[in-house]
Order: structure tokens, then C-alpha cells, then sequence
């Protein structure tokens, strides 16, 4: 039986395919709605889906966004994975939880591919490098050689997280070695960046 995700940056909404007998005889929605975001509230997945619950409630049923984070989405990801296949529980899923996490986790709780179809693509989130105010670098070459003379930190939404390990490409090409600091998401993560919070 098939899931349902909703994908994010690289990622699709996704949902249980119905034949067309079935598609005629019932018309979505006609029970609540049930959308899993796999980070914490405030990051793009979230917003994304809160949005959607919106609109979506015009349609007559209740629309609940409901965040599970934890395991760079595999929390969130695996419940909906494990929900009756019945259309009515979705995932805001990431490039990291339907394509990442499966070559980064020894075991995965789910299939990435067979246990989830997806429906439509939602938006595409592309990393940015950032820096605080304060930190003496204007360009990527400043952040390189301030980077090789003291030790530099870099957040991510988590471990394993697109962000995680665009952070970690950066160090490999640029031959330094920032430290990274995973959050739980990128709402976590900017207090810090923008208070020049230090780890």
C-alpha cells in the first residue's frame, strides 16, 4: 500500500493513487486532512504546508499541519509511511528524506521510493551561505581565509540535511574545516546566525 508524501525543494506532494471508479465515487476531501512536516515549525516545510492546509480547507474539511521532526525528517516520514494509504495523511518531505537520508542511514524505518507516490512538486529552496553582520568577510574569499586562520562554525536545519552537507562540500572544495552546529531547523538556526551566537 502506498503513502502519501508532500515534497519540498527536489520533492513532491505526494498521495495514494485512486483508480478512476474510485476517484468518481468520493471526492477529496471528505473526512480532515492530516499533513506531517518533518522539521519544526518556522522553516520552509512548515510554512509551505500551513499554506496548503488554507487553501485547502476551503474544500470543507479540516486541514491540520502537524510537525514531526527529529532523524533529518525520517520521523515525520516514517509516520506517514506507516498511516493507512488512504489519502488523508501527507508529508512535507525534503530532498533529505526522499533522496539523502536513504544513502546516509545504515537502516531506514521506510522505503523512499516504493512506500510513498508523489503528486505535485511544491517549491525549490536553494541554500544560501550567510554570515552574521560582524564577521570580518564580505566575499567567499574573505570567508575561506578567515576560515584558515580561526575557527569558523556553520548551522544547518540538521544532521544529514542538504544544508548539513552543502556546508560540508564547502569545506572539502575550499579546504578548510568549519565546525558544524546541527539544529533541529532553520527557524532554530537564524536566532543564532543573526545574534552572532557562537558554539
Amino acid at each position: 500500500m502506498r503513502r502519501i508524501p508532500l515534497f519540498l525543494a527536489a520533492a513532491l506532494l505526494a498521495a495514494i493513487p485512486f483508480t478512476a471508479a474510485q476517484a468518481q465515487a468520493q471526492a477529496w476531501p471528505a473526512r480532515p486532512v492530516r499533513i506531517v512536516v518533518t522539521f519544526p515549525p518556522g522553516g520552509a516545510p512548515d510554512t509551505l504546508a500551513r499554506v496548503l492546509a488554507e487553501k485547502w480547507a476551503a474544500l470543507g474539511q479540516a486541514v491540520t499541519v502537524d510537525n514531526k521532526p527529529g532523524a533529518g525528517g525520517n520521523i515525520g516520514a516514517d509516520i506517514v509511511a506507516k498511516a493507512p494509504g488512504d489519502g488523508y495523511t501527507l508529508v512535507v518531505g525534503t530532498v533529505g528524506t526522499h533522496a539523502i537520508n536513504a544513502s546516509l542511514y545504515e537502516k531506514m524505518p521506510y522505503n523512499n521510493i516504493r512506500d510513498f507516490t508523489p503528486i505535485s512538486f511544491l517549491a525549490a529552496t536553494p541554500n544560501l551561505l550567510v554570515v552574521n553582520k560582524d564577521v570580518p568577510a564580505n566575499n567567499v574569499k574573505e570567508l575561506i581565509e578567515l576560515a584558515r586562520k580561526q575557527p569558523l562554525f556553520f548551522g544547518s536545519s540538521g544532521s544529514g540535511t542538504s544544508i548539513h552537507l552543502s556546508g560540508e562540500l564547502f569545506n572539502t572544495l575550499a579546504g578548510v574545516k568549519m565546525q558544524h552546529v546541527p539544529y533541529k531547523g532553520r527557524a532554530e538556526a537564524i536566532p543564532d546566525l543573526l545574534g552572532g551566537a557562537s558554539r
